[in-house]
């Protein structure tokens, strides 16, 4: 019975020792297909993620600053490279997880045509899209507008958010009557599954390349290395497609 109950004590010391809690940064587009990811490596591995949503360039400032990440989850292929050069990434860990879709969206039925004519007719009052000097997808969105010829028609209406969570707020509340949001927010089932909405076609911005780098902080763990490896299986690729990125 000792013999037993000294197993039983043994095996639980081990798992406490091979179990990590990971302290991630994540881009805001990629927060609902985070969840469901992390809830599943943690099933999985025996880790514990602990995750932050926001803005990119928000989360640089953060890490430079000190802030406890071990992971980084980046909407766009520039910060997480930085991160590296600069000696706060670990060299070789980076690669993209996800290629993000941007969507002008609002949550009025048939207000968005499948052509974004909406933007050109101009009889709305305010376009919202995230922060495009923090956010990628508040770039992308500025982009298309230049490409489409708008941009300096319709500055007065643009409205700023933080980031893409904010942004969808100000439109899925009707402070906005539309806004470039990330495809993911409203894509469910294969498509856009609420309000009405134009897939931006990509050759009108840049690609949105979301990478994501082990920062120096979790090198020497096993955790974050796991997560990262857990990112590029079948399980956690098709959850990333069914939120409407590309991989």
């Amino acid at each position: 019975m000792l013999h037993q109950v000294c197993f039983a004590v043994s095996l639980l010391t081990a798992a406490s020792v091979h179990s990590d809690e990971i302290s991630i940064a994540v881009a805001a587009n990629f927060a609902s297909p985070m969840q469901k990811i992390a809830a599943e490596f943690e099933k999985d591995s025996g880790h514990t993620i602990v995750a932050s949503f926001g803005s990119t360039g928000k989360f640089y400032a953060q890490i430079k600053a000190g802030a406890p990440f071990e992971v980084l989850f980046a909407a766009d292929d520039e910060t997480p490279a930085r991160l590296e050069k600069e000696g706060d990434g670990v060299a070789g860990s980076r690669f993209t997880y996800a290629v993000g879709k941007l969507v002008l969206w609002s949550r009025k039925k048939g207000f968005v045509d499948d052509h974004g004519g909406v933007l050109g007719r101009n009889d709305f009052q305010h376009l919202a899209l995230p922060n495009p000097k923090l956010a990628p997808y508040g770039a992308a969105g500025v982009q298309t507008l230049q490409a489409l010829g708008l941009l300096d028609r319709l500055q007065s209406k643009l409205v700023t958010a933080e980031n893409i969570s904010q942004t969808y707020q100000f439109v899925a509340s009707g402070n906005a009557e539309l806004g470039f949001v990330a495809l993911s927010q409203v894509y469910r089932g294969g498509r856009i599954a609420e309000g009405s909405g134009w897939i931006v076609p990509p050759k009108l911005h840049d690609p949105i390349r979301q990478d994501a780098v082990l920062l120096t902080r979790g090198k020497d763990r096993s955790g974050p290395a796991a997560l990262l490896k857990y990112l590029r299986g079948d399980k956690a690729r098709s959850i990333i497609k069914s939120f409407g990125y590309e991989l």
